[in-house]
């Protein structure tokens, strides 16, 4: 990577819900302290673990960060994979901002999730990394489809 990449943080897509596992089970296991009920217990300290870990997990360090030379996903000792902009086999891309970098193989690929797009995760500044990402691949190596979820269904789906 050159001084000039650009970085883009993985965040938390439903941070609400796991705020909320965390509250509703605190209140639970404050409930079944005060009366002594072993199933509030257990469902509170199930319900907050859960949502703590889900808000502290590791995967909310990990990093997108592209230069004219490529991408790479890095957490802040090592990198996942680095991929250069001429190794990318195909983006497909959807107008909601959600576009595919096929690497080659699953280790070697990214979703980056677009408005309403399914991922367990969010991108910061999502769209900047979107268009730097159609930016620097080549136009002949770019799909663009309607979603990506009708693509892969339709990729799935039988030849006849």
């Amino acid at each position: 990577m050159t001084a000039a990449a650009l970085t883009f943080r993985f965040v938390p897509r439903y941070r609400g819900l796991g705020i909320s596992a965390v509250g509703l089970g605190g209140a639970l296991l404050v409930i079944g302290g005060i009366a002594t009920a072993v199933a509030p217990l257990v469902a509170g300290v199930f319900g907050a673990g859960l949502g703590a870990m889900y808000l502290l997990s590791p995967a909310w360090k990990l990093e997108v960060a592209i230069d004219d030379a490529g991408l790479e996903v890095r957490s802040p000792t090592k990198s996942r994979f680095r991929l250069a902009w001429s190794e990318v086999v195909k983006v497909v891309a959807a107008p909601n901002g959600t576009c595919f970098v096929d690497g080659g193989a699953p280790e070697r690929s990214l979703l980056v999730p677009g408005v309403g797009a399914v991922a367990p995760y969010d991108i910061r500044d999502k769209v900047k990394l979107y268009d730097a990402i159609l930016a620097h691949v080549p136009a002949d190596r770019i799909e663009r489809v309607e979603s990506i979820e009708a693509a892969k269904a339709a990729a799935a789906a039988p030849k006849t």
